[in-house]
């Protein structure tokens, strides 16, 4: 998986994330366990997007970078 294949994941899931805080449009409230599926989903695309970036900049091979467990991505601080 490339930079590029990331960010595609990225703004699929950034509009699935959308469409589950509309709702369907009658005023349900948004699937709540995909919603954090989805957001957990992301948090882990951003740290390997990072992550790969940061490899190629210090001249290491970027495909060499994985995803973490959400476990470990969610932990950190901001």
């Amino acid at each position: 998986m490339d930079d590029q294949d990331i960010l595609t994941r990225i703004q699929s899931l950034v509009e699935e994330e959308h469409s589950l805080r509309e709702g369907s449009g009658d005023g349900q409230a948004p699937d709540k366990a995909r919603l954090k599926q989805v957001e957990e989903s992301l948090d882990q695309c951003w740290d390997l997007l990072r992550q790969r970036r940061a490899k190629e900049e210090s001249g290491e091979n970027p495909n060499e970078a994985e995803a973490r467990p959400v476990s470990e991505v969610e932990g950190y601080k901001q």
